[in-house]
């Protein structure tokens, strides 16, 4: 046994250790718990008569003690070469900016809207982006065969959650649906999220955007209070010298129904700017009042429909709705 504690003396004396993990290799070698050298003179004790097993602990504990004592000097000593020859540092270079996130463009408009119809009296309500046909469609006036199916391209789901049909929200529009059928009125509520459509992708179109709707039920709405609060949003988000105009449109959930534009300057239009489409508006159609189980005899009520992404543009003078989906850091530092 005394052989053997002097045998491993001699050889920790002997150990190079020169890096991590080499420290590492010794610590497991001579001081690991399962396998290491010195632990395993501890559990020969018992094979040493009782006059014996004193000064054989005293040795194997000495010996423990040099052990630690040259891993514990090692790690020091590369500490301090590493921090000594860490990577150069070339003090006169200027700082490196820290980048930082910023909203995006269509998160600020939205928001912005938000905000405006909040001061207007509306709260907010978010829907479902996987509807059903009769939400999305049937409840709002579009029976089966109706043309105005037509109008848009839907995206039809062949696994669906439920055993009616299903898609992705073409519109933000069912969301009138789901608030009647749940609040009674009087009921104020803006409604904003994404949509799909099946559409080309092109400068002015894509196969996904963003709406909110507006839903005001309560008895004697009129249209006059629609556009008064039309008025009021587009100040807000144009300025106080905002144009708009009103044109007779269709929709299948409201009547009567309106396209609304706003007047853009544009020095290179030849009458020194263009009409743009903002939105579109009507008053509730009585058959989507009977859909959600309300009494269109006791209430009317408006709707509003308008793009964010249009609205957006409008705002920052962009032409091009792909750049929104793009990604391009150039384009998002800009706000």
């Amino acid at each position: 046994m005394s052989d053997k504690i002097d045998e491993l003396q001699e050889q920790i004396e002997a150990e190079s250790i020169e890096s991590e993990e080499e420290a590492e290799a010794f610590r497991i070698q001579y001081l690991g718990r399962n396998q290491g050298a010195i632990p395993g003179l501890f559990d020969q004790i018992g094979d040493l008569s009782p006059e014996e097993r004193p000064e054989f602990g005293k040795r194997v504990n000495a010996l423990k003690d040099r052990a630690q004592e040259r891993l514990d000097e090692a790690k020091a000593r590369l500490q301090r070469e590493e921090q000594a020859g860490g990577p150069d540092i070339d003090r006169t270079l200027p700082g490196r900016r820290g980048f930082r996130g910023s909203t995006h463009p269509l998160t600020q408009t939205l928001d912005e809207i938000l905000r405006i119809l909040r001061g207007l009296g509306f709260s907010t309500y978010e829907g479902p982006e996987i509807e059903t046909d009769w939400h999305n469609f049937t409840a709002l006036n579009f029976p089966p065969d109706h043309p105005a199916r037509d109008m848009q391209d839907t995206f039809f789901l062949k696994d669906a959650p439920t055993k009616e049909p299903t898609v992705l929200r073409t519109h933000t529009s069912p969301g009138q649906i789901r608030i009647m059928e749940n609040h009674a009125p009087p009921v104020r509520v803006a409604v904003p999220g994404r949509v799909y459509r099946n559409e080309a992708i092109s400068y002015k179109s894509f196969c996904l955007f963003h709406q909110v709707e507006l839903l005001y039920v309560d008895e004697g709405v009129t249209m006059a209070q629609l556009k008064q609060v039309l008025y009021s949003l587009a100040r807000a988000l144009f300025g106080e010298d905002v144009t708009l105009r009103f044109r007779p449109s269709y929709f299948p959930f409201t009547e009567p129904s309106a396209e609304v534009d706003v007047w853009w300057d544009d020095d290179d239009a030849e009458d020194g700017g263009q009409w743009m489409e903002i939105l579109g508006c009507g008053m509730v159609h009585p058959n989507v009042f009977d859909a959600a189980d309300v009494d269109p005899e006791l209430y009317t009520g408006y709707a509003v429909g308008m793009g964010v992404e249009r609205m957006a543009m409008l705002r920052h003078g962009i032409d091009d709705i792909r750049i929104f989906y793009e990604n391009d850091a150039r384009f998002l530092d800009q706000f």
